[in-house]
């Protein structure tokens, strides 16, 4: 694999990209989650107020957030956390599953570009599709936070802040890549979705039992704090094993893509 193969496969998968609605989708499915950061922020501010305008119900109660800079910023984590698991896995399925579903792989190998080139192109372009998307969350909350005129604003505030989304979301996007391999080794979108749900589902029940910090896939709900204080923060055994399960994972996509027979 040449770093001219790469550029290659690269530069065809963000034409795709480009052209496709599920770019648009995510854009604005994070427009919309930075939305309703805000409009959380806003009512616990003064639940009474939120009542008074018919944004909350008489009866609801609100509970573990706070309306202040720190609580902000942790509540976009969790959205990274949450939301990125779901978005970011899509888009990985997406990018696999579709060359399968629209019959174009055999097409795409036929080029003269390595099957190594086009995994690698695919990945690459998810990560900087991903962080993208957590960059634009971030930067839209920003200004809403600023229009909430919320409190406890500092530079380390900040600077914690976004160190903890970003590492969420780069920890969310290795493990996306177990579902490019389901995608491939499935021959569509149907074994990846399942994949999804499975990981996602399981991450909840280990974290309920307090065995969050080490299953991989609960790691970054744990990061982001979603879990709440009594969950232990993942240490570095717990972030090495989203590392390992994410090399794993490509590389077994690569291998999949190379040595698989592709009869149909």
């Amino acid at each position: 694999m040449s770093a001219a193969e790469l550029r290659a496969a690269a530069g065809a998968e963000l034409i795709k990209v480009r052209r496709a609605v599920m770019l648009w989708a995510t854009v604005i499915s994070f427009l919309v989650a930075a939305l309703v950061g805000a409009f959380f922020m806003f009512v616990l501010q003064d639940p009474a107020r939120a009542r008074s305008l018919g944004l909350l119900g008489t009866k609801a109660q609100l509970s573990g957030g706070t309306a202040d800079w720190p609580g902000y910023f942790a509540l976009v984590a969790q959205m990274v956390a949450v939301g990125g698991m779901l978005l970011f896995g899509m888009i990985l399925i997406w990018l696999f599953g579709r060359e399968f579903a629209d019959g174009t792989v055999k097409d795409l190998l036929a080029l003269p570009t390595s099957r190594a080139a086009v995994v690698v192109a695919k990945l690459v372009v998810a990560l900087v599709w991903s962080l993208l998307l957590t960059a634009e969350l971030v930067a839209v909350s920003l200004p809403l936070g600023v229009m909430l005129a919320l409190p406890g604003w500092s530079t380390q505030v900040l600077l914690h802040g976004v160190g903890v989304i970003v590492a969420t979301a780069c920890l969310t996007v290795i493990l996306t890549t177990t579902y490019a391999l389901a995608a491939s080794w499935g021959r569509g979108y149907l074994a990846a979705v399942a994949t999804l749900f499975v990981t996602a589902i399981t991450a909840q029940i280990v974290s309920a039992v307090g065995y969050g910090a080490w299953f991989p896939w609960a790691v970054p709900s744990l990061m982001s704090g979603v879990a709440g204080p009594d969950q232990a923060t993942p240490g570095p055994a717990g972030i090495l094993s989203v590392i390992i399960v994410g090399v794993l994972a490509s590389t077994a996509t690569v291998l999949w893509w190379q040595r698989a027979d592709h009869d149909r």
